[in-house]
């Protein structure tokens, strides 16, 4: 057991003492010499989490896997360890990078044999634990591991998106969340933000008027104007109220946001919703899928301090809440038939075994065989909320 705690002590300290770029150096020196390692790898997922990219060394292109059919993607779709076996008796070992339930990507390890694999399969799972909480501390002074992330330059306005959000996905015993915006290379207004305390869960769905970077500037206003609020401890009522404010003195009723806030009581699962524009709500209970409707009440910015009120909603444990943006249910197919609530609580319904985190992304698969070859218009967003209760 001590030298366990050794060896997991000295790869922290590696990884901590590493200069930010340098991670996957430094935790592919400690499993080479302390772990007897033929090889690792740091695989992350794309902002379309369609492919997971190695981080390359200087002068090495990234290589891409698929996630959906590749063993590193089914270590990364499951969050669970998976052994891949080798030729002459050797075994690779995909472990998720994750942090705090955001899903950053997979660390590939190769051994000479499955029996040693499984012995020290713990210590490397806390490993790349560990990696994933250095990668995020490290974002802040290098961008390789964004660089990393992406299979095609982003344009300006996704960018500023990106950079807004808190995360694609989180757990906590009483719920999980996952978010995904599409096109992700390419987008616009879409956005979410979450927050969480000790008895609160915080849930912001957006959606900005316009294109491209006027757009981007719109959201980025809203968000960090409903952050600041938030900050100040005040109600979401009150949030809205100062974020509107914020908008219309900007832009002067020329240009507004329209959001869905959301505050969830932790404790007792009472939710306080504000619907103040387009984004929608379903409820998956019990493998029925319902529209929940609220009073529509005016997008921010849109006139001079208007007044907003929160309505109040009850969420059971086992409930699945999913959000979604115009760029979803306003989706035509070519015969022109829009998606809706039909194809909508259909796609949702099919993806009832998933994870949170994984919805998102079946449903906008989904979306993208409903509008068949036709190219997207306005992008499109999806948050999942799973309600477990407070255990």
């Amino acid at each position: 057991m001590s030298d366990i705690v050794n060896r997991l002590a000295a790869a922290e300290r590696a990884l901590r003492s590493a200069d930010p770029h340098q991670l996957v150096d430094a935790v592919r020196q400690v499993l080479c010499e302390d772990y007897a390692a033929k090889s690792v790898d740091l695989l992350m997922a794309d902002y379309g989490l369609t492919v997971l990219r190695s981080v390359p060394a200087p002068a090495c292109p990234p290589e891409s896997l698929p996630v959906h059919g590749s063993p590193a993607g089914r270590a990364f779709g499951a969050q669970e360890p998976f052994v891949e076996q080798c030729g002459d008796g050797q075994v690779r070992v995909h472990l998720p990078v994750s942090v705090r339930g955001d899903r950053l990507g997979v660390l590939t390890i190769t051994m000479d044999s499955a029996d040693r694999a499984a012995e020290c399969r713990a210590e490397l799972a806390e490993i790349a634990e560990v990696l994933g909480h250095e990668m995020i501390v490290a974002e802040r002074d290098t961008d390789v591991y964004l660089r990393a992330r992406r299979t095609d330059r982003l344009t300006l306005a996704a960018e500023m998106q990106w950079q807004l959000l808190p995360g694609r996905s989180c757990a906590r015993p009483e719920y999980a969340l996952g978010g995904q915006l599409e096109p992700a290379y390419a987008i616009f207004g879409d956005n979410f933000d979450w927050s969480a305390s000790a008895d609160r869960l915080m849930l912001y769905i957006t959606d900005g008027m316009g294109e491209g970077i006027e757009a981007a500037l719109l959201t980025n206003l809203g968000i960090n104007a409903l952050r600041n609020a938030r900050r100040a401890g005040l109600s979401i009522a009150d949030q809205a109220a100062l974020a509107d404010q914020a908008i219309h003195a900007h832009y002067r009723g020329h240009a507004h946001l329209s959001v869905l806030l959301l505050d969830l009581d932790l404790a007792t699962g009472r939710l306080q919703v504000i619907d103040a524009g387009s984004p929608r709500m379903l409820r998956l209970r019990e493998r029925n899928v319902t529209p929940v409707d609220f009073e529509a009440q005016l997008p921010l910015g849109m006139f001079e301090e208007t007044d907003y009120l929160a309505q109040e909603f009850q969420v059971e444990p086992g409930d699945r809440l999913v959000f979604v943006s115009d760029g979803v249910y306003g989706v035509a197919a070519p015969g022109g038939e829009t998606y809706g609530e039909r194809f909508l609580a259909r796609a949702i319904a099919s993806a009832g075994l998933l994870p949170a985190a994984e919805v998102p992304g079946a449903v906008l698969r989904e979306l993208s065989g409903h509008r068949g070859s036709v190219e997207a218009d306005d992008d499109a967003l999806v948050v999942c909320l799973d309600w477990f209760g407070r255990p």
